[in-house]
């Protein structure tokens, strides 16, 4: 049996640690979904996925339910965040190097070239805004 492709197919991790394997990741309309699905655990629940990306974001996004860990796979990345108390952070981020976006801190990413990255996300309420 082939596996999964984590670009394609998130992992909830739930209650109880389960590991379940989501539908394919069709944009952001899908996160409502995924809010449904896991109504029961999406408290303590985390997503798991990686993202390919080589240009800087264009929006900010925040996690108000709990922390995310953004861990560099392949490439240089630039991390942002805007922290809940005022203060900002930076971090680059290289291929094995990771930084955790705090509850509630705005964040983005800078890259010149080709980046994989790992996120694990608290997704309850995740919000975006235009940067």
């Amino acid at each position: 049996m082939k596996g999964k492709s984590l670009y394609d197919f998130p992992v909830h991790l739930g209650l109880g640690a389960r590991a379940v394997a989501e539908p394919q990741f069709t944009g952001m309309d899908w996160y409502e979904a995924y809010g449904d699905r896991h109504s029961d655990d999406l408290d303590e629940g985390r997503l798991v996925s990686l993202f390919r990306f080589e240009e800087s974001w264009t929006s900010w996004e925040m996690h108000p339910a709990g922390e995310e860990v953004v861990c560099c796979l392949q490439g240089h990345m630039i991390l942002h965040q805007e922290l809940p108390g005022g203060g900002k952070e930076t971090y680059e981020l290289g291929p094995g190097d990771y930084a955790i976006n705090p509850r509630g801190a705005w964040h983005t990413a800078d890259a010149e070239q080709p980046v994989v990255a790992l996120f694990i996300t608290a997704g309850k309420d995740t919000a975006h805004r235009p940067r």
